[in-house]
């Protein structure tokens, strides 16, 4: 395997999302490999990707303890990557259906132990908040450096648009908000590199970080009127890639879910 080989993480289904492990893809013990069979959903960089993290049930009578996390290669027989869904936002990024008929994996490309699967997609989705979370801080960011930019240059009656005390009180919102997300942001990142409990925190900042993507996105559209309307400035591909950030890697209320059940167990922020 190249050094350079992209990689791709499978896990939702069309019946498994919020509830990640209600999986169907099911692995079947046969000698010293195992076969899988399913479909996996919404696979990002599938189609570049030349190896796939797969999580699939060993056994369905155990619940979240049958599942086990496997290695596949793209050219194994029986593995197959559907088309580029056609997505909203996030356009530069493959999403694709992988079908697994038949596709038959040694038991060495087994990642961890047989029905611990659930502790890699979970440490991996916890991470990973952390990671979508920054990609929203980013994308808040490149939105309020337009509007700057945008609103300095624009002329009416006279003036830039931005010596109207309006839209400095918009652009003013638009930093605190981007601002608090970061923080939120390195606060998150500092715990999980410091080896202390990080869950809450990335949740906190994915909840907050996502929903200012989106206003903040939809802030710069309105400061550019309609040039934040056509494709023309960048504007309108980053309020389409911002509402992904709400969904992906766990949605708004699974943040939601995970925050009140530590203010409940009596942790505050």
């Amino acid at each position: 395997m190249a050094t350079d080989t992209v990689g791709a993480y499978c896990l939702s289904e069309s019946g498994s999302g919020s509830d990640a492990f209600a999986l169907a893809c099911e692995a079947r013990e046969e000698g010293d490999d195992y076969v899988l069979n399913g479909h996996k959903l919404w696979v990002t960089s599938a189609h570049e990707a030349g190896l796939f993290i797969v999580f699939a049930t060993v056994n369905k009578e155990l619940g979240y303890k049958g599942i086990t996390c496997f290695i596949v290669e793209r050219d194994q027989a029986g593995f197959s990557v559907g088309s580029n869904d056609d997505k909203l936002g996030i356009r530069a990024s493959s999403t694709c259906e992988l079908v697994l008929d038949g596709v038959r994996v040694p038991r060495k490309m087994v990642v961890g132990e047989v029905g611990k699967g659930y502790k890699v997609a979970i440490e991996a989705l916890n991470e990973g908040r952390i990671g979508i979370a920054s990609q929203m801080v980013g994308l808040a960011a490149g939105a309020l450096e337009e509007a700057l930019r945008f609103t300095a240059e624009r002329q009416q009656f006279g003036a830039p648009i931005s010596a109207n005390q309006g839209v400095q009180f918009q652009l003013a919102e638009m930093a605190t908000l981007v601002r608090a997300a970061r923080l939120l942001v390195y606060d998150a990142a500092r715990r999980r590199e410091l080896g202390e409990p990080f869950v809450t925190e990335a949740a906190y900042a994915k909840l907050f970080a996502s929903r200012t993507a989106e206003r903040v996105a939809s802030e710069a559209v309105n400061l550019l009127g309609a040039y934040g309307f056509v494709h023309d400035y960048p504007v309108a591909k980053l309020y389409r890639d911002a509402k992904i950030g709400q969904i992906y890697e766990g949605t708004t209320n699974m943040q939601l879910q995970t925050i009140a059940k530590q203010l409940l167990a009596g942790d505050r922020p």
